[in-house]
């Protein structure tokens, strides 16, 4: 055990008497759920028998990403039960609202446990899984150093490993060179992850590609769409996408700047935290402006019409005829543009993508995007301007983006069977074959 794992095993295990009443403090906060918080302490485990896989996502994003590779799972190994764990609410009401019929007959969630090593002891001895995938970069050191112990095989799956990661954990060597080694697989999103994470210590690197870019496009109400094309008709809307503080006052500044241009202009504000919706009323000023989480549709005089609601951006993409993909703008590093290049939708990037920097940059040499820079109202205004103007340069855009991430829609059949392989049955057969060594 390295130091510095050494240190932070030691530092979970002397804060464990003060995480419930941290658990609790998220709970009234509406980031944990009563009734299961049990589950973040490795409780609650109820193991069918047959085997079993346990696929980890940290949240949103992460879980959507998985949603093809549970449909290419159940598909090869029917008989298969695959235990989902998540970090967040949000992650779990997506699943409840996203999966399947038949995939919920398959899969079972649960909430991860805090990374305390006696709580990732109890649910690792309680599930007893065959074998493990954690996806992009959820790399806890307690869970990874207790699956190897049990000889869980690990597969990271769509890993990330942005350059600013890779050298914070060039501050901790050994600490790196322990978790990879848990690895049986490491399944990177680029060529550029691929060589961070060997350069980390990793034994076996694969870059086949982002899942992101294989997700499904998000869903709509059917019945939530129809009535909102049904208020806001033939007028041009601009939507702003898990927008950041700050970009949207740079959105509404653009609308003051090109309403007298596009006649009935409407800006659909979706803030990446939905909870900041009355400030975001407030900063509109004299403009009309509503909140969807009023129930309020936008009216003919509606300026800016505020989303903040959730699980809703599928049904926004529909409507709108361009997006900005928020967190681009500001110095975060950028929201998942593969969401709007799914539904056709065209896009507005700022400069800050470091997020998704693989991605945006396969797009923008695609042409399936146009940048906004610099990042300030009267640039955002010009790049509106011209995708309003000119629709066959938005639908340009659009049909670019799509052609550029066609390509992974094999990605999770790849994922799929590399997670099968590590399956007893399939280790049973490589022993058994001749040439296995």
């Amino acid at each position: 055990m390295s130091l510095a794992s050494f240190a932070w095993h030691c530092g979970a295990t002397l804060a464990a008497p003060l995480l419930p009443a941290w658990l609790r403090l998220r709970q009234r906060r509406g980031k944990e759920l009563a009734a299961r918080l049990p589950e973040r302490r490795g409780l609650g485990a109820a193991r069918p028998p047959g085997p079993l896989l346990w696929l980890h996502a940290a949240s949103i994003g992460e879980t959507l990403s998985l949603l093809p590779v549970l449909d290419a799972l159940t598909a090869r190994a029917p008989a298969l039960t695959i235990l989902l764990t998540t970090g967040t609410v949000t992650s779990a009401t997506l699943l409840d609202r996203r999966l399947s019929p038949a995939l919920r007959s398959q899969v079972i969630h649960r909430f991860i446990p805090l990374d305390v090593p006696a709580w990732v002891a109890s649910f690792l001895d309680a599930w007893r899984p065959d074998a493990a995938g954690l996806v992009e970069s959820e790399l806890w050191p307690n869970l990874i150093r207790a699956a190897r112990a049990r000889r869980i095989p690990l597969v990271l799956i769509n890993g990330r490993l942005s350059a600013r990661s890779a050298a914070r954990w060039r501050l901790a060597p050994a600490l790196g060179r322990e978790l990879m080694a848990a690895f049986t697989l490491v399944l990177a999103q680029g060529p550029a992850d691929a060589a961070r994470f060997a350069a980390l210590g990793a034994r076996e690197v694969r870059a086949p590609g982002n899942l992101k870019e294989a997700a499904p496009p998000l869903p709509a109400d059917p019945a939530a769409l129809a009535a909102l094309q049904a208020a806001i008709g033939p007028r041009p809307v601009v939507l702003g996408a898990a927008t950041h503080p700050g970009e949207e006052a740079m959105l509404i500044a653009a609308h003051r700047l090109l309403a007298p241009e596009f006649p009935g202009l409407l800006t659909i504000l979706a803030p990446r935290h939905p909870e900041r919706g009355a400030a975001l009323a407030t900063e509109a000023g004299t403009l009309p402006t509503l909140r969807r989480s009023t129930g309020a549709l936008p009216g003919p005089e509606t300026a800016i019409y505020i989303a903040d609601t959730l699980g809703e951006l599928g049904l926004l993409y529909r409507l709108a005829r361009l997006a900005l993909v928020g967190g681009s703008l500001v110095p975060h590093g950028g929201q998942n543009p593969l969401e709007p290049a799914r539904l056709g939708c065209p896009i507005l990037l700022g400069p800050n993508t470091a997020n998704f920097a693989d991605i945006a940059a396969r797009l923008l040499a695609a042409g399936g995007v146009r940048l906004v820079i610099p990042p300030e109202p009267g640039a955002l205004a010009g790049a509106i301007r011209t995708v309003l103007s000119n629709p066959d340069h938005g639908r340009n855009l659009a049909d670019a983006a799509a052609a550029a991430i066609a390509p992974a829609a094999t990605l999770p059949d790849e994922v799929a069977k590399a997670l099968l392989h590590l399956m007893p049955q399939a280790r049973d057969e490589d022993r058994s074959t001749p040439d296995a060594h």
